[in-house]
């Protein structure tokens, strides 16, 4: 059975709105390894909305870089109950978003990783569907924005791993706790 790898940057005050503002000083080789490690070990993205539509215009530009083409090439299963249609190689996921990612959990495969949180987050892990977690923390305070799993119920977590950059980044890869 394949994993569902969560993998969501946030920075030290719990922000995870507009990452584009705060991430790009850390973004170096190192970073850049690591990111490269946890793609390669996926084969298929899931994507919410807003992630997916501001990936969709972010990423296909960036051809040529070996992580954007194999991002690019991807599969990608996009849930959302306003789209009509998507591009850049993503299928729209159609009927229960949870009957759907517990069934491509169950093909054959890499992990599939997600990246990005917010409400699709609420319903993968009502249903248990989230094998692992990979949060980016960035140090750096923004202050205001959208946060990371606001107004979730509480839940705990096992710590897995912890990655220290010498930029600062520390990656933390957690479990759900049974």
């Amino acid at each position: 059975m394949r994993k569902l790898v969560g993998s969501t940057f946030v920075t030290l005050d719990g922000v995870i709105g507009n990452p584009q503002d705060w991430n790009p000083p850390y973004w170096d080789d190192e970073f850049q390894a690591y990111a490269d490690g946890v793609l390669g070990a996926s084969d298929a993205v899931l994507l919410g909305r807003k992630t997916y539509e501001s990936f969709a215009v972010a990423w296909p530009p960036r051809a040529g870089d070996a992580f954007a083409d194999r991002l690019n090439s991807m599969p990608k299963y996009v849930a959302s109950t306003t789209l009509s249609e998507t591009s850049w190689n993503a299928s729209l996921i159609e009927g229960d978003v949870a009957e759907s990612v517990a069934e491509l959990k169950q093909q054959p495969g890499q992990n599939i990783v997600k990246f990005g949180t917010g409400e699709l987050d609420r319903t993968l892990l009502d249903h248990g569907l989230i094998d692992e977690f990979y949060f980016w923390r960035m140090p750096a305070i923004v202050g205001s924005g959208e946060r990371l799993l606001d107004g979730i119920e509480t839940r705990h977590l096992k710590l897995l791993d912890t990655t220290i950059f010498d930029s600062g980044v520390i990656v933390n890869v957690y479990n759900p706790k049974s």
